[in-house]
């Protein structure tokens, strides 16, 4: 498994910089550069009013990578040890990229 930061705070899933999802997808099928990647299970959490009151924030997770063209991607499964999910202000998937994606 994986050990994932994410700094998507405008995420409902995130949760303390880990993701509350045990699965996440990264997308990105012709990803040459990391902003060519986006997060694919992002949700907005539109006001920020939701609050995680049922699910805990999971520091290790599976990753499912359509990035094939990334060194880590194998048989779109990421099998990197630490990877980071970026896009701070993010209002869509677009706005997010995997931090840590690197062109084969």
């Amino acid at each position: 498994m994986t050990k994932l930061d994410c700094n998507v705070k405008t995420c409902i899933h995130n949760a303390d910089n880990c993701c509350c999802k045990n699965t996440i997808i990264v997308d990105g099928r012709e990803a040459e550069e990391t902003c060519d990647t986006c997060c694919g299970s992002f949700d907005e959490n539109k006001d920020g009013s939701f609050h995680n009151l049922f699910k805990t924030p999971e520091s290790k997770l599976e990753v499912d990578c359509e990035a094939v063209k990334c060194i880590y991607n194998e048989n779109r499964h990421c099998p990197a040890e630490h990877i980071a999910i970026a896009g701070s202000n993010a209002a869509e998937a677009s706005n997010t990229e995997c931090a840590s994606f690197k062109e084969r």
